[in-house]
């Protein structure tokens, strides 16, 4: 491979820093990049639950669509906050359309799927375990989401109600993905 643009290293980041979406650059350690880490993670550990369900499936289609969901709560957290006007609904900015659709999708699962009233051991069935892993990790998004709008930055209150809800989704995934499976942690 030759030139520059079959590249995928920039160089740019050699100092600590990564750019925001329409500009501006921010540390790498900020918690606002380690929350967008952690919605990377969770898209992957999701992806991973994802290759275990029947191709095709409602619950795979429902995967596959809140992965993308979780790509636009990424997109808002690192959108530079002076050019917030450029973000657009349900590409780059979170809105309560977003939000409403996660609570949508969590009703219709736990009305197909009705939740047991105990602890569950995760790891019945390799894409619960994965969603399980997953929902972990939303969870700590979230926390370095509220750690980074403390800190000063700009995280909007439904970037914070969607990670609080994916939680939960994918929480109800992970049991309508084991099915009978489970097995309570009291056993």
């Amino acid at each position: 491979m030759s030139g520059d643009a079959s590249r995928i290293y920039t160089k740019t980041g050699d100092d600590g820093t990564t750019g925001r979406l329409f500009g501006g650059r921010v540390g790498k350690d900020d918690p606002l990049v380690q929350a967008c880490g952690d919605i990377d993670e969770a898209v992957g550990a999701l992806g991973i639950a994802r290759a275990e369900l029947e191709p095709g499936t409602d619950l795979a289609e429902l995967t596959l669509a809140n992965q993308r969901r979780l790509f636009v709560v990424a997109a808002d957290l690192m959108a530079n906050p002076h050019a917030r006007d450029r973000l657009e609904p349900g590409t780059s900015l979170v809105d309560a359309d977003l939000v409403g659709a996660v609570e949508a999708d969590i009703d219709t699962l736990v009305e197909q799927h009705p939740l047991k009233p105990v602890f569950i051991v995760p790891g019945a069935t390799r894409a619960s375990a994965a969603f399980d892993l997953a929902r972990g990790v939303v969870r700590r998004a979230e926390r370095h989401a509220v750690a980074a709008a403390r800190a000063g930055q700009a995280v909007s209150d439904p970037v914070l109600l969607t990670l609080n809800r994916m939680s939960d989704l994918v929480y109800v995934l992970a049991r309508a993905s084991a099915g009978d499976a489970e097995a309570p942690s009291h056993e």
